[in-house]
């Protein structure tokens, strides 16, 4: 009952940011795009990652327009990643390592000028990209409807970030970024959610102390 409780608050925290990015101004939502950029550009973790995984933004669904950090990144030598959906594993290969997070999103080197829209709502690189190298010099900017100061998010909902984390942060750096008003006091945690390393707004940041292992 507590997890379906959860899973509930989160539906409808998703619910009401949605509707609450919506209601600012496209202006609004550019200015506050830009300082995050500009935080973000300015962090030691940026500056000391050799490659650096971004997503394209949904402006039409009022997503952070960080398209600027793939120009910045490049210029300063950077490789830089997008992220696939990949086909589902075959039943004999889940059991593989039945108990390991689905391996349904990949991070893949690739030009800003070949992504395109490939059926899942926003802009991928194609199938024949190659894979990015994980290692703790990859820096990864994970998209938020909701973050809270302990690090954990909502997404759309779907878990592709959560499971990908899981698989390769650490050793990568995981940078979640929202607009202030996207912080709340606490997100509801349900099974399988993973939190970041970092969150950057327009107004603050926080870096995610992590309990070191027994």
């Amino acid at each position: 009952m507590e997890s379906f409780l959860r899973r509930q608050a989160k539906a409808e925290l998703r619910k009401r940011r949605r509707a609450m990015r919506k209601s600012v101004p496209e202006s609004a939502r550019a200015a506050r795009s830009a300082k995050i950029v500009e935080t973000v550009v300015a962090d030691p973790a940026f500056v000391a990652a050799r490659r650096l995984a971004l997503f394209w933004p949904m402006l039409d669904r009022s997503e952070i327009d960080v398209r600027p950090l793939d120009r910045i990144a490049r210029a300063q030598g950077k490789v830089v990643a997008y992220p696939l959906l990949l086909d589902p594993p075959a039943a004999d290969e889940r059991e593989i390592e039945p108990h390991s997070p689905p391996e349904d999103m990949r991070l893949m080197v690739a030009d800003p000028s070949v992504l395109e829209e490939r059926g899942h709502g926003f802009a991928e690189p194609p199938s024949t990209a190659l894979p990015v190298a994980i290692d703790a010099d990859l820096l990864v900017i994970v998209p938020a409807l909701a973050v809270d100061p302990t690090g954990h998010r909502i997404g759309y909902g779907r878990g592709y970030y959560d499971r990908l984390l899981a698989r390769i942060a650490p050793p990568a750096f995981a940078l979640a970024v929202a607009y202030d008003f996207d912080v709340v006091a606490e997100v509801p945690v349900t099974e399988g959610d993973y939190p970041v390393d970092m969150i950057v707004t327009d107004a603050r940041t926080f870096r995610i102390m992590r309990a070191s292992p027994a």
